[in-house]
């Protein structure tokens, strides 16, 4: 049995690329990409005006001059016009190039315009006020968005407004979720009394949305030869394959055997922590990566928010990996050694310091008490008691 930190080594150390593709900028929402994105031109790529109003040139202004003749108005998207008289003014809207021979946008609430003429009222002026001069952004050429970035809207409007109509991502790899179990039946069934509905697998899969990661659910009885069969079926028709439930010390747990058989390797099979002790971990030929997950459903689903996203968002060439870490609100009494992960909910309190309030659960069959946290608070082994005001890793299964 390993510890959490070599748990997390041992999934570095088979970290592995699914290639890349290129696809319509549309598409590309939460997807990593994996070229960089460069300006086509300066940003803004011309003098821009910020302010509905005149544009002038300031050293009339300088001059004592107030009063200014219109000779025309410049909209936005036309071609850049000409201020002939340095005396006069023209019209621009936001938007708009601001014209030759004017530097300077005075905006229509410090006017009073009659007759055609501008009067500049009672403020103070500045020169170069209201444009926003081409390159002062970015100039041309220069990257704007580095690889290995998740697509946002922001991202997305930047490369929109560069040129980038396509788009190279991280291919995302063919994943297959698998259910195993008698015990277990669809949704829309009504179970007997020894029976429940499946709910790992629709956790896993909505985790896997997260991502923006489409996946295929399959489900296996506790029959050696049917897990047998459909191992060796998604082994060779998915890059990654994540099981829920049978590799436990269970008479019916025959995933660990059949895996062996069918000459996957065992990277490692049980972790020094609590929920999720029995999480199996291997590949077959560095093709296909398996993650086999116990069948309790908080113990399932710790292991994929702590251990499989981040894998597959490393994977997908993913350079950020956010780590927040929280207040411990009251005392958690813990006696075995291993990492301790409670659900907790997370607020913050009048210092502004994010807080973590342990949440009650009866067990990694209480799946129902992950409605009322928002993470798991990691905390390490080699203790068995964790004191109030002591800041611990958080892990988020909510949108914070």
């Amino acid at each position: 049995m390993i510890t959490v930190e070599e748990a997390r080594q041992f999934l570095d150390s088979k970290i592995k690329s699914f290639g890349t593709e290129k696809i319509s900028l549309s598409e590309s929402y939460g997807r990593i990409l994996q070229e960089n994105i460069y300006t086509d031109r300066p940003l803004p790529p011309y003098h821009r005006v910020t302010m509905d109003g005149i544009a002038i040139n300031f050293k009339a202004y300088q001059d004592g001059k107030r009063q200014y003749p219109i000779e025309n108005v410049a909209p936005a998207g036309a071609a850049q016009m000409n201020l002939t008289n340095p005396a006069s003014c023209l019209e621009v809207m936001t938007g708009a190039v601001l014209p030759k021979n004017a530097d300077t946008v005075i905006r229509y609430e410090d006017l009073n315009i009659e007759d055609s003429i501008a009067t500049i009222q009672d403020v103070v002026i500045k020169k170069d006020q209201n444009v926003h001069f081409q390159g002062s952004d970015r100039p041309v050429s220069e990257c704007v968005v580095k690889a290995g970035t998740r697509i946002t809207q922001v991202e997305l409007g930047i490369a929109a407004s560069t040129g980038y109509h396509e788009i190279v991502v991280s291919k995302h790899p063919k994943v297959a979720i698998i259910s195993t179990g008698d015990e277990l039946v669809n949704v829309d069934q009504t179970p007997e009394p020894y029976q429940i509905r499946k709910s790992n697998v629709h956790m896993i899969e909505a985790s896997l949305k997260s991502l923006h990661i489409h996946s295929v659910r399959y489900h296996i009885d506790d029959d050696y030869n049917e897990v047998l069969s459909m191992l060796r079926k998604t082994l060779s028709d998915y890059d990654v394959i994540i099981l829920s439930g049978g590799v436990s010390k269970g008479k019916f747990d025959y995933v660990p055997k059949a895996l062996d058989e069918l000459h996957v390797s065992k990277v490692f099979h049980k972790i020094k922590q609590r929920p999720g002790k029995p999480f199996w971990f291997g590949h077959l030929d560095k093709e296909c990566i398996i993650f086999a997950l116990p069948g309790n459903p908080v113990s399932s689903f710790m292991c994929t928010i702590n251990y499989i996203l981040p894998w597959l968002n490393k994977a997908l060439g993913q350079k950020t990996q956010v780590v927040r870490l929280a207040q411990l609100e009251t005392d958690i009494k813990f006696n075995p050694n291993l990492t301790y992960y409670p659900i907790v909910k997370t607020y913050f309190n009048s210092a502004g310091i994010l807080i973590a309030k342990p949440v009650n659960n009866n067990g990694s069959g209480d799946f129902a008490s992950l409605s009322d946290g928002d993470a798991f608070l990691e905390l390490p082994l080699g203790k068995d008691l964790y004191l109030a005001g002591k800041v611990y890793n958080c892990i988020y299964f909510r949108k914070h």
